[in-house]
């Protein structure tokens, strides 16, 4: 089997199932699992070189829809007449649902039904230890700084909000993200904020440019020092990848509940080393 990825989270998600191993290309922002370094690439998610993936006789293309705009890759895939299957998780069920499709394309239903359990069963684990806080900090998770962009309710970023104990303060609004602007978020007066801009390595964010909004200086989470730069290849794909993401944001949010994050077990967990 000949598996092209053409989005991170799509290559996360075999890579988790132990099924990486058919992966002959990716995109240019794929990095994880780790057998996937010396691949081709074959541009970004939103500029494919289907003239690249062509070439690659793929027996099968992992396309996505996490990104408006990636409607071209597939609109490319069917002129060429290239098989396909399209995945567009948005909350962390959508996630495990993946798995089993996964499994059902590849022929894999073991390996899938094996991979969405060993998942499911930690996110019941990380549910069972949100019910011990009784204190749940509200979050603003920023995506994008000009304009804002944030998840909202149905977004997978709100799910692990509660399961880290805490919660999404635009978890009121009912799509998977948002166009919001400063003075709403100023508004609901979040006790952290939360960057993790989509694409965008850690060292590249600035948190200079949140305090130096207008209104900002009003802020608990501004006051207090709660501005946190977050690794946002833990929390912008939707892949079991996230749970890396949860055990640190658990434990910084309620060191008492939440164990630190281990590096060395989350290893063993996921397969392969966290980012």
């Amino acid at each position: 089997m000949r598996i092209v990825s053409i989005s991170p989270s799509n290559s996360e998600l075999l890579g988790f199932m132990g099924l990486d191993r058919h992966i002959v290309g990716v995109d240019k922002y794929t990095d994880w699992p780790s057998s996937t370094n010396g691949l081709p690439k074959l541009g970004s998610d939103l500029n494919i070189d289907m003239d690249a993936v062509e070439a690659l006789r793929p027996d099968l293309v992992l396309a996505s829809l996490t990104v408006p705009g990636m409607e071209k890759n597939i609109a490319a895939l069917e002129e060429r007449g290239l098989p396909y299957i399209t995945l567009n998780p948005k909350t962390l069920t959508d996630i495990a649902e993946c798995l089993t499709a996964l499994g059902e394309a590849l022929d894999e239903p073991d390996r899938a039904r094996a991979a969405r359990n060993k998942y499911e069963d930690r996110l019941a684990y990380y549910a069972e230890l949100s019910r011990r806080c009784i204190d749940k900090p509200s979050l603003y998770w920023e995506w994008w700084p000009k304009p804002v962009f944030t998840p909202a309710g149905g977004n997978w970023l709100t799910g692990i909000s509660e399961l880290a104990g805490a919660v999404n303060v635009f978890a009121d609004e009912p799509a998977a993200k948002v166009k919001t602007d400063w003075d709403d978020v100023l508004r609901r007066d979040p006790d952290y904020i939360l960057l993790a801009w989509v694409g965008v390595r850690e060292q590249q964010v600035k948190p200079e440019i949140v305090r130096n909004r207008p209104g900002s200086e009003g802020l608990r989470a501004v006051t207090e020092g709660r501005i946190r730069v977050m690794e946002e290849s833990l929390y912008c794909r939707p892949s079991p990848l996230l749970v890396a993401g949860l055990s640190k944001l658990g434990h910084m949010l309620h060191p008492d509940i939440y164990p630190p994050f281990d590096a060395e077990e989350m290893e063993r967990w996921l397969g392969d080393k966290a980012i």
